[in-house]
């Protein structure tokens, strides 16, 4: 289970720059560092867009009982959407020095409206993850998706855990 906050810019349509602080409470370890990401490609087609991401990060990795150590991660997300359905693919690797480990994660979202631009659109998902590193490593989050205009709110039910999902995005 992670407690994440991204802070960023993006000073091109491809790249993006942050600071990222996040908790993993499996592990009881905090990573805080930047974040580089790369949109490496994008593929739009009449009817619906593909975009695949490279995502780096860099900073400390703080262990509860361990002490500080440096800590990286490189990951790669892809994600393909019309205006009715939703599919998504991250994958992750991180060294925080004390602990390595590859980490997956799975979305597929239907939207029971299609909404007119600037209206509010509503996303029905489930995402499947597994870390390995984790007590249950595979997690199902049955969630919902609502945004409109700059934003983005995410709630949901990871079933293994017991624990809500909360995401909040606001771009300006």
């Amino acid at each position: 289970m992670y407690s994440s906050l991204l802070v960023h810019y993006s000073p091109t349509a491809t790249d993006s720059l942050g600071l990222l602080a996040e908790q993993n409470w499996s592990m009881d370890a905090t990573f805080t560092g930047l974040q580089y990401t790369r949109l490496a490609k994008r593929w739009n087609a009449p009817q619906s867009q593909g975009n695949l991401y490279i995502k780096l990060g860099a900073g400390a990795a703080d262990a509860f009982d361990g002490g500080q150590k440096a800590a990286g991660f490189a990951g790669l997300s892809a994600d393909w959407e019309t205006r009715r359905l939703f599919v998504s693919y991250d994958v992750r690797a991180r060294d925080y020095g004390f602990d390595q480990s590859v980490s997956h994660a799975a979305r597929i979202g239907v939207a029971p409206y299609v909404a007119e631009f600037g209206k509010l659109h509503t996303w029905a998902m489930l995402q499947v993850e597994n870390h390995p590193e984790a007590d249950n490593p595979v997690q199902v989050t049955p969630l919902l998706r609502l945004f409109e205009g700059p934003l983005l709110v995410e709630a949901g039910y990871t079933l293994e855990e017991d624990r809500f999902l909360l995401n909040w995005i606001y771009r300006f």
